[in-house]
């Protein structure tokens, strides 16, 4: 079933039992109105075999300012495949709908598969395409090394989440701007639920992420013992932060993170510049968090912003 029909079916079971209480229908008027969907349910299957919607093969659904999402796109940017992307505004689709960025959809013929969790789409990605351009996937070969640091790095990601709702969220503009109400791409209907939701947006925030003074200092501190081990790695010059000269997945995953807060030129390839917050508007106490990193760990922030320059051109 595609997503436009799932869409209409899911309103049409909404409105249903509207339909049923405001006209009075009888017992056998409403289970004929049951039949009546469960037979449009059976329509919708089959026309997704005899006439599927045409849909591209790759859809990476997305939010304006994620770097969860920022690592899976560098590296399928890195990757060289096609895809489009979808996005969606803030945090509606988690709350509302339970689904997460980044996600994946994969059109396989008539069948569309999802997968979401950045770690889960990297694997897909490695395992699809392996075959067909080995040399070009061969960054994505998830080694023991690399899979536990990837681990550190997801925790190092959902670190800057809290760090980052602890000082946005006082700030309802700017949450806002983040969340891509000022956004082309963010669906219209989308940016005035932003604005209308955002007092339960907030409230829902603060207690999924726990955003209080204690959980941002061990955050910061799980941020910074993060930042201090990959500064010293990268002291010596190395081209990857695992060691060796072939640079791999963690290392464009440590610069989406770090892209974050940093927020180099070429953040999000070009497509959450409309989202993008610079340094000096950030809030004070953010703000002070940012410079303090950035004298702290020059390797790593030098590392990243190269990074983010040869990605800017094409390399």
């Amino acid at each position: 079933m595609t997503d436009k029909r799932t869409t209409i079916f899911a309103a049409l079971l909404f409105i249903a039992p509207i339909v049923v209480a405001w006209y009075g229908f009888s017992v056998a008027a409403a289970a004929g109105l049951v039949v009546l969907l469960l037979l449009l349910r059976w329509m919708i299957t089959l026309s997704g075999f005899v006439a599927p919607e045409k849909t591209p093969e790759l859809v990476l659904g997305t939010i304006s300012a994620s770097h969860f999402v920022e690592k899976v796109r560098w590296c399928m940017d890195r990757l060289g495949v096609d895809y489009v992307e979808k996005a969606a505004a803030g945090t509606l689709g988690a709350f509302y709908r339970g689904r997460t960025v980044p996600q994946l959809k994969v059109r396989t013929g008539g069948v569309r598969s999802v997968i979401g969790n950045s770690p889960d789409i990297l694997r897909y990605l490695y395992g699809r395409y392996l075959a067909e351009r080995p040399e070009r996937a061969a960054f994505l070969e998830p080694t023991t090394e690399r899979l536990d640091f990837e681990k550190k790095l997801d925790a190092y990601g959902r670190s800057l989440q809290v760090w980052v709702y602890y000082h946005l969220l006082p700030d309802r503009d700017l949450t806002l701007h983040a969340w891509g109400v000022n956004s082309p791409e963010t669906p219209s209907w989308q940016r005035p639920l932003l604005r209308l939701l955002f007092p339960v947006q907030a409230a829902l925030i603060r207690f999924s992420f726990r955003i209080n003074d204690a959980h941002y200092a061990s955050g910061v501190a799980r941020i910074e013992e993060l930042l201090g081990n990959v500064n010293a790695d990268l002291a010596d010059g190395r081209a990857s932060v695992l060691g060796g000269e072939e640079r791999n997945y963690t290392d464009y995953a440590f610069a989406a993170f770090t892209g974050l807060w940093l927020m180099p030129q070429g953040y999000g390839g070009g497509r959450a510049d409309a989202t993008r917050i610079e340094r000096d508007q950030t809030p004070a106490g953010m703000r002070a968090d940012i410079e303090r990193w950035v004298e702290a760990y020059p390797a790593a922030v030098n590392y990243v912003e190269a990074l983010y320059t040869r990605r800017k051109e094409g390399l």
